[in-house]
C-alpha cells in the first residue's frame, strides 16, 4: 500500500513555492514517500502596509504555524529570517538545510554598482536594516540616495527598475538564486553583490527552517537529515543576537556569522567562527558594528552565548538607542 503523501505547508508566493519545492524534493529522496505542497496565505501575504509598520516579526509564520497545529499539514517551510527568535513549545525547528549565499543584491541599470549610483539616486527596499546601512555607505562615500520603502514579490520589484520608477533595489541574493530564471527577470539590468563589510544581511537571510510538531518524532528524525549543522551553528548564533538585542525581524539590526578557516587553501580546516553584528538609525547617520571571533560553536548553547557575548557589547555602545523596538 502507498504511503500518504506528506503534507508540506507553504507561503503562495513564487519564491515560497520554489524554496518549498527544493525541500519537497529532498524529503521524496530521503524518504521514498510522495510530498504535496499546501498553500497557505498568510498576513503578510495580504497586507499591503510596510513590514516594519506591521511589525514584522512573524507576519510570515502565524498562519503555517496554526495549521501545522491543527494538523492540516505535516511540516513547514519558512525563510529563517521571518521566524520570531523564540521557539514555538508545540513545535520544533527540525532541520536547517546549507545555506544559500546570505548577502544582498543590488539591481540597477547596467553598469551601476552601488559606489556608482547617480546623484539622488532612488533605491527601493522595505529594509530599516537595509535602509541605515545603505545611508551610511552612502555618507561614508560622498553619495546621495533616497531609500524608497517597497513591497511585492521579487518580479514586481525588479519592475521598478525597468520601468524607471526607481534608479535601484536591493534583494537578497538567495531569493534570486532560488527563484531562477534570473537572467530572464534582470533582463540588461546589473547585478552587484554587497559586499557583507559594506552591508551585513538580516540574521538568518539564505537559511531555510523546517518545522513541525514536536510530538511527531518520527518525522522530527527524518527531518534531521537534511539539517546542516555550521548553518545551524552560523543561524542560532545570528538570532541570539538579534534576541538579545530585544530586536524583532523589521528592526535595523544586520549580523552575519562566518567559518573561518585556518587554511583556506588545503582541506577547509574550519577553527573557529566569527560573528559580526550591526545596529544603525535608518538614516544611517549612527551605527554601531562590531564582531567577535571563537571556536567554532559545538551546541545550541555555545551558538547562543556566542551572540548574546557580542550583544552585551553592542548594547554597551549605545546599541539600545538605535531600535524603534526595544522595549526600554
Amino acid at each position: 500500500m502507498t504511503e500518504r503523501a506528506l503534507r508540506l505547508g507553504t507561503r503562495r508566493s513564487k519564491l515560497a513555492m520554489a524554496q518549498s519545492g527544493h525541500v519537497a524534493d529532498a524529503v521524496r529522496q530521503l524518504t521514498g514517500r510522495p510530498v504535496e505542497l499546501v498553500e497557505i496565505t498568510t498576513y503578510g501575504d495580504t497586507s499591503r502596509e510596510h513590514l516594519a509598520q506591521i511589525g514584522g516579526t512573524g507576519v510570515f509564520v502565524a498562519a503555517l504555524r496554526d495549521a501545522l497545529l491543527a494538523g492540516e499539514v505535516d511540516f513547514a517551510v519558512h525563510s529563517l529570517k521571518d521566524l520570531p527568535t523564540t521557539q514555538h513549545p508545540e513545535l520544533v525547528l527540525a532541520a536547517i538545510p546549507k545555506r544559500e549565499d546570505p548577502r544582498d543584491v543590488l539591481i540597477a541599470p547596467e553598469g551601476v554598482t552601488l559606489g556608482r549610483l547617480p546623484k539622488g539616486a532612488r533605491v527601493g527596499t522595505g529594509s530599516p536594516r537595509r535602509m541605515a546601512q545603505l545611508h551610511a555607505y552612502a555618507r561614508s562615500h560622498g553619495l546621495e540616495i533616497t531609500c524608497v520603502p517597497i513591497r511585492g514579490n521579487v518580479d514586481t520589484r525588479v519592475g521598478y527598475v525597468h520601468s524607471g520608477e526607481l534608479d535601484a533595489v536591493v534583494l537578497a541574493a538567495a531569493g534570486l538564486n532560488r527563484i531562477g530564471g534570473t537572467a530572464e527577470l534582470i533582463g540588461s539590468l546589473s547585478l552587484d553583490h554587497l559586499s557583507v563589510d559594506s552591508v551585513l544581511p538580516a540574521p538568518g537571510q539564505g537559511a531555510l527552517a523546517i518545522e513541525c510538531p514536536a510530538s511527531d518524532a518520527e518525522l522530527v528524525a527524518t527531518l534531521a537529515a537534511l539539517d546542516d549543522p555550521f548553518t545551524r551553528a552560523a543561524v542560532t548564533a545570528e538570532r541570539s543576537l538579534l534576541a538579545a538585542l530585544e530586536a524583532g525581524c523589521s528592526a535595523p539590526v544586520g549580523a552575519l556569522a562566518d567559518l573561518l578557516a585556518d587554511d583556506p587553501g588545503h582541506g577547509q580546516v574550519v577553527t573557529e567562527m566569527r560573528l559580526r553584528g550591526v545596529v544603525g538609525t535608518t538614516d544611517g547617520s549612527t551605527l554601531v558594528q562590531l564582531s567577535t571571533t571563537g571556536p567554532v560553536p559545538t551546541s545550541h548553547d555555545e551558538a547562543m552565548a556566542l551572540g548574546r557575548e557580542l550583544a552585551d557589547e553592542m548594547l554597551a555602545k549605545g546599541a539600545a538607542g538605535l531600535m524603534g523596538e526595544r522595549a526600554l
